[in-house]
C-alpha cells in the first residue's frame, strides 16, 4: 500500500511541479547531434544513425523535466537554417566531434556566425566535445580555445567533454539541461 501511495504522490507532484525546457542542437555533420538525442531519449547508443536531412524534433522525459528538443542537420547547406531553430529557445546546444580537429575552424566560424544574430542574444550555450572514447581527442581546455568560447560575453557558456558511445558525463549534461528549464 505505501508503494501505491508513492507512485500517486511521485505522479501528482509530476502534474504540479514538472517543468519544460526547449533546446536546439547545432554542429557539424557527424558530429554525435543525433546520437546525443538518442541516448537522451532511450539510453541506447547506436553505429547507425542516419544522417539528418533539415531537422528533427523529438520530446524527451527526465525526471519532472520535458525537454522539447530540435535536432538541426550540420551539412553546409542546413547550416543557415540554424537560427531558425535556435531563435526562442531555453539553450543553444553546439556538439563538436573532440577527435577531429581538422574541423574545429569551420565549427569555430559556424558557432560564431550563429551567435551573432540578435534574436539569440543571451541565449545559454553548452559546448559539447563529443568522441572522448577516441584516442587523441581534444581536452575541454583545447575546444575552449580553438572555438574562442572565451571571448563569448554576452551569454552563460559551458563546454564539456563527453562520448554518447559510453555516456560518458552524460548526467552532468542533463543536469545542465535541466537546469535551463522553467
Amino acid at each position: 500500500m505505501a508503494g501505491f501511495f508513492s507512485s500517486l504522490l511521485q505522479w501528482l507532484s509530476g502534474l504540479f511541479f514538472s517543468k519544460t525546457a526547449e533546446i536546439a542542437i547545432v554542429g557539424l555533420q557527424a558530429s554525435g547531434k543525433t546520437s546525443f538525442v538518442n541516448v537522451l531519449g532511450s539510453g541506447q547508443w547506436s553505429e547507425d544513425v542516419v544522417p539528418t536531412v533539415a531537422f528533427n524534433l523529438r520530446k524527451i522525459r527526465k525526471g519532472n523535466v520535458t525537454m522539447k528538443i530540435w535536432d538541426v542537420a550540420g551539412q553546409p547547406r542546413y547550416r543557415s537554417i540554424w537560427e531558425r531553430y535556435c531563435n526562442g529557445v531555453d539553450a543553444v546546444v553546439f556538439v563538436v566531434d573532440s577527435s577531429d580537429k581538422e574541423k574545429f575552424e569551420t565549427a569555430r566560424f559556424e558557432l560564431h556566425q550563429l551567435l551573432a544574430q540578435p534574436t539569440l542574444h543571451g541565449v545559454p550555450l553548452l559546448v559539447l566535445g563529443n568522441k572522448n572514447d577516441l584516442e587523441g581527442h581534444a581536452s575541454v581546455n583545447e575546444l575552449i580555445k580553438a572555438l574562442q568560447l572565451d571571448k563569448i560575453t554576452n551569454r552563460p557558456v559551458s563546454c564539456y567533454s563527453c562520448s554518447m558511445k559510453s555516456q560518458h558525463n552524460l548526467d552532468i549534461v542533463l543536469q545542465w539541461l535541466s537546469g535551463r528549464s522553467h
